[in-house]
């Protein structure tokens, strides 16, 4: 079973060294939220089509994440398990594309291919909490479409815009009546990002 764990912001891998992305964080960070909103969501609804995002949530242990996304698609640990293998051919195949540079001489050749190995795990990981995050999202709209939920807010902080930004382009994309718009609003003092999803009956 693939697990989740915090990884890191991505890393820049050259023949010079590695280096770490500004604004690029590990899916980790949003996956915890994303969870949180899903097992809410699909608990604690109760027939009410407006959700709004409880600060004292706790947080969710990394083997529990898996759990909650288990007990809405059993099958995704298969799924993870495959995806999780294609990006690793991924990264081989990059460091045989390296090996057959010839723009590059050996020793940088050696650094490069070097670093990329001493990076394969953290990459690795940093896929795989994608794909579950990805999952994650996918979960929380087939929720949205089957309880007819219309409205989501949440504090207006980075990672939980992040997460309803998510959301909405994920409703968007899909060939459906189903729309969402993303906004923020005042309310009650303080600033909160609302996720208006329409096309249900």
């Amino acid at each position: 079973m693939r697990k989740i764990k915090y990884s890191g912001p991505r890393p820049m891998i050259s023949q010079y060294g590695i280096e770490f992305k500004d604004g690029k964080e590990d899916k980790y960070v949003y996956l915890m939220i994303s969870a949180q909103i899903l097992k809410a969501i699909d608990k604690d609804f109760d027939k009410q089509s407006h959700y709004s995002y409880d600060l004292s949530t706790k947080r969710i242990a990394d083997d529990e994440l898996v759990n909650i996304l288990l007990s809405h698609e059993q099958s995704i640990e298969e799924r993870v398990e495959k995806e999780a293998s294609l990006y690793e051919q991924k990264l081989e195949d990059e460091i045989e594309n390296i090996k057959n540079l010839v723009s590059v001489n050996g020793i940088e050749k050696e650094v490069w291919i070097k670093n990329l190995e001493i990076m394969k795990e953290y990459r690795s990981q940093r896929a795989i909490n994608k794909i579950y995050y990805i999952y994650s999202i996918k979960e929380i709209i087939d929720i949205i479409r089957r309880e007819k939920i219309k409205v989501i807010d949440v504090p207006f902080y980075e990672k939980y815009w992040h997460v309803l930004k998510s959301i909405e382009g994920q409703i968007n994309r899909q060939k459906s009546s189903l729309r969402a718009s993303l906004k923020v609003i005042q309310k009650d003092g303080m600033l909160k990002a609302v996720l208006d999803i329409s096309g249900q009956a």
